[in-house]
């Protein structure tokens, strides 16, 4: 098993691709702890996982380093946690541009700052695909996905010898689309699949065997990997 004996971390991993990664690395041997806002939603993955739950929330930095004393010296974290708030460029509030980089690119710098992870282990951001192909509407998401990027490659430097890499996802059937309308987020899937070269969309666990690959791959750091199935070619 890819990681028999290592200490996980997926803050994030109560949904989506940090539960598909949680789910993998669990399945490959390692300990893994799962962290997130959502106490209820925590709990029962943690149960099905038989995995650890520490709730913690990435806008707060206390809450982020109590995530990491309690879990203490780990091998492999993964961030996956976001909270999106975006909008039309003139019309969107500050307070929700605000609250997607607190979510997403500042959640991502308190975790690498308070998390103890051991030489040789890794950090995996994960960024999207808007970050080089923007869309109307989405301006801060491009912005902090761009940024996260580039805080991989300069955390990757800085944070030596522990490898740090930034997984970049296409559009990804989670249940963070659950929040649309069921006939419109059918729609857009199968117009998004019937566009891509491979024909479908993603899911949590293709992005997460990318993430695990960067916690196995012990000369991988530095690096973007953009998993979309073919929209950068299109």
């Amino acid at each position: 098993m890819l990681l028999a004996g290592k200490k996980v971390v997926v803050v994030g991993g109560s949904s989506g691709i940090g539960l598909s990664t949680a789910e993998m690395a669990k399945r490959e041997g390692a300990d893994v702890i799962i962290a997130s806002r959502n106490v209820d939603r925590l709990d029962k993955a943690a149960d099905a996982l038989n995995a650890i739950a520490i709730p913690a929330d990435v806008t707060s930095d206390e809450s982020v380093a109590s995530l990491f004393r309690s879990s203490g010296p780990v091998d492999h974290v993964v961030v996956t946690a976001a909270q999106l708030r975006t909008g039309p460029f003139k019309t969107v509030t500050m307070e929700d541009v605000r609250g997607t980089m607190e979510g997403k690119f500042w959640g991502a710098w308190r975790v690498a700052k308070h998390a103890e992870i051991r030489a040789g282990g890794s950090l995996t951001l994960v960024s999207g695909f808007l970050s080089v192909r923007p869309r109307p509407n989405s301006a801060i998401v491009s912005a902090a996905n761009g940024a996260l990027e580039s805080l991989s490659r300069a955390l990757a430097l800085e944070l030596a010898p522990v490898r740090v890499n930034c997984v970049s996802p296409g559009i990804i059937d989670t249940p963070i689309r659950a929040a649309m309308p069921e006939e419109a987020r059918r729609d857009m899937l199968a117009k998004t699949a019937a566009s891509l070269p491979v024909g479908r969309v993603g899911v949590g666990e293709d992005i997460a065997r990318q993430i695990l690959s960067f916690m196995a791959n012990g000369f991988a750091t530095g690096a973007t990997v953009y998993i979309d199935g073919g929209a950068l070619v299109i």
